[in-house]
């Protein structure tokens, strides 16, 4: 049987990885597609169109919205003025509910 045997350190030459550079990895960079290019690619192709093959999609993709409806500004907001803010719009309509009560 082979017994494995530790080389002494005089035995190992050293090498001089200083001077030595990995090369960089190769990567195939593709095209990244738009909203737009995906909103036309989910009405060409029937696969978008229904799920597992059983569930009929076509309703939910006619009414989607466009993206430049979904898009919103940024709104900076502090916690002491959204609390004021969402307090008074609900004493408002407990207000209103009480007094549609008396009628």
């Amino acid at each position: 049987a082979d017994i494995p045997v530790i080389p002494d350190l005089e035995e190992v030459q050293e090498e001089d990885l200083a001077m030595q550079v990995a090369a960089p990895p190769s990567v195939q960079v593709n095209r990244v597609l738009t909203y737009h290019d995906l909103d036309k690619d989910l009405m060409k192709y029937a696969a978008f169109q229904t799920l597992d093959g059983e569930v009929d999609l076509k309703l939910l993709t006619k009414v989607l919205a466009p993206e430049q409806e979904l898009r919103e500004d940024d709104v900076s907001w502090d916690w002491d003025h959204l609390f004021t803010e969402v307090s008074s719009e609900l004493v408002t309509e407990w207000d209103l509910g009480q007094s549609e009560r008396e009628d």
